[in-house]
């Protein structure tokens, strides 16, 4: 007996990485183990140096394929079993050896669009036209309001399946654009379950002939981009206002915003306007509820005077283990 490992990996494609995969058949018992690709066809090595190394390091139940199937995420390695250039789990998993005392939490809501594959008009647009100003699709319910749930079910119940830590659901305020969330988990796990998670919708995708897009702004003009507001907090956070806002006052510290945007995902300055519930890019605030703000302390942690923050300026396109391995050393290198 034989059953199925679905090695995935994230390539070198830029300005925005992208998954791929490729399928070993495994004896009954085998434990799935090193395996290699071309690295000259994923932007990930040269023509005359060609190998790259997948090193297994989170593996769950395929809820595609079913049965005793399994899903593998891997590393990118050197021949000399070094990190790959392109490797931005290496990088997470130092800052959670670094900081892993400290207990960080996140929590990441993953905003997609879907597209008609062949128009790329977006779901729930009337074809070549556009519907009714935003404001009632926002949580939204019926056939007026409404496109995709479908696929957004089929999609959590994948999730759930599998194991990850996805925590919810909701429709957005574009039509056709949806959030699902993962987390709350650590700053290495976050980024495996989200990536896992991309591929799940993407598979998902390709059963309902939808193209799934995670560009930061899907449509100019007065329309909401799409982003991955990520929810971070410490022990310490959990604990103390004082510190939760200390989180907040570091992020915007000299050279911090700048920094955290390079790595926040491709399209940042059509995206972070001052507008649709953004602060521009080149201004950095925080503030109590406030989701016009770079960061928003949610009214609850305030009232509370314990919680965690929301960093609103990922984009949806943005690497979640670039994004934790930030909010951590930043975060966490200012509460030492």
């Amino acid at each position: 007996m034989t059953y199925r490992a679905e090695y995935i990996w994230i390539d070198g494609n830029t300005p925005t990485a992208e998954i791929r995969s490729k399928t070993k058949v495994l004896a009954d018992g085998e434990e799935p183990g090193i395996w290699g690709f071309d690295g000259s066809s994923t932007n990930q090595a040269t023509g005359d140096n060609s190998d790259v190394v997948l090193q297994p390091v989170f593996q769950c139940p395929d809820p595609v394929r079913k049965g005793d199937n399994i899903l593998v995420l891997c590393e990118t390695l050197l021949t000399d079993l070094t990190p790959h250039p392109t490797n931005t789990r290496a990088a997470a998993r130092e800052a959670m050896e670094k900081y892993g005392d400290q207990q960080p939490w996140f929590g990441m809501e993953q905003e997609y669009t879907m597209l008609e594959p062949d128009t790329k008009w977006p779901y729930g647009f009337p074809p070549h036209g556009f519907p009714g100003p935003q404001g009632p699709y926002y949580c939204g319910v019926g056939a007026v309001k409404i496109a995709g749930r479908d696929l957004v079910e089929e999609h959590t119940s994948a999730c759930i399946e599998a194991g990850l830590a996805i925590s919810g659901t909701n429709a957005e305020v574009m039509p056709g654009q949806w959030e699902f969330q993962i987390g709350p988990v650590d700053t290495l796990t976050v980024g495996d379950h989200l990536w896992i998670a991309r591929y799940l919708l993407y598979r998902v995708g390709e059963f309902h002939h939808v193209e799934i897009s995670i560009e930061a702004k899907p449509m100019k003009g007065d329309w909401n981009g799409a982003g991955m507001h990520t929810n971070f907090s410490t022990q310490a956070m959990r604990q103390s206002y004082e510190a939760v806002e200390l989180a907040a006052k570091s992020l915007g510290a000299e050279g911090k915003p700048a920094e955290h945007l390079a790595g926040y995902g491709h399209g940042i300055e059509d995206r972070l306007t001052g507008e649709h519930e953004t602060q521009r890019y080149d201004q950095y605030s925080y503030g109590v509820s406030d989701r016009g703000a770079s960061v928003r302390i949610p009214w609850q942690v305030a009232k509370d005077g314990k919680g965690y923050i929301e960093d609103r300026r990922p984009n949806a396109n943005a690497d979640p283990y670039v994004v934790a391995t930030l909010m951590t050393n930043t975060v966490c290198g200012a509460l030492a």
